[in-house]
């Protein structure tokens, strides 16, 4: 069995329990994905599972992954390779078909997204820093003052400073599954899942 599955993260709604309850969650299209190549310890000295999500047009297909994609038996054009850790790869084919009925209501998952991307942040938005006043006469709203210590003659790595903020990989853990309907691939987990609407994500079983 796969132990995760990619997709694409469609919004956020909300639903209602059974008690009235309202719950936020995330809508996300999960697969279907198809696998594309079997990796064995006695082959590749572990066990893994490789599989292709979403169909793209041939000529946005480079020779390699064509080939590769051919090999393995698939007639689609599949836009994103991923290889998933696996004790045993036993019952599982080439050229096969994962949805999203792998996952059940109540399962406990993990979901690693790529965060939105916000350019150039000062230390005020990036670092949550409390600024200076912003009465008038004061002229370092803002803006970061001293660098750190004078004796090294350096920045030390790490130093919070204004820079490039987002377009990190994020794993949001402890989500858990309220719906799943098998049909459209959807998987609708509470909470929030990291990155925009629109973007990859790779949803993972909790272990």
């Amino acid at each position: 069995m796969l132990p995760g599955l990619l997709g694409r993260k469609v919004g956020m709604t909300h639903l209602f329990t059974g008690e009235g309850k309202m719950v936020p969650v995330t809508v996300i299209q999960a697969g279907p994905v198809y696998v594309t190549q079997i990796k064995t310890e006695a082959s590749d000295g572990y066990d893994a599972i490789q599989v292709g999500f979403e169909e793209i047009a041939e000529r946005k297909l480079t020779f390699p992954k064509a080939g590769h994609l051919r090999k393995a038996g698939l007639q689609k054009n599949l836009r994103t390779l991923k290889e998933f850790r696996v004790e045993k790869s036993e019952g599982i084919e080439l050229g096969q078909e994962i949805s999203a009925d792998i996952f059940a209501e109540g399962e406990v998952v993990t979901v690693v997204g790529t965060s939105k991307g916000r350019g150039f942040a000062g230390g005020v938005k990036r670092h949550h820093f409390k600024g200076q006043h912003m009465t008038h006469g004061y002229m370092t709203h803002r803006r970061p003052l001293s660098g750190g210590a004078t004796g090294p003659q350096r920045v030390f790595k790490g130093t919070r400073k204004p820079g490039h903020m987002g377009t990190d990989q994020v794993t949001q853990k402890g989500l858990k599954v309220v719906k799943v309907e098998a049909e459209r691939n959807l998987v609708l987990v509470d909470g929030s899942v990291p990155g925009p609407n629109g973007g990859l994500v790779v949803i993972n079983k909790a272990r």
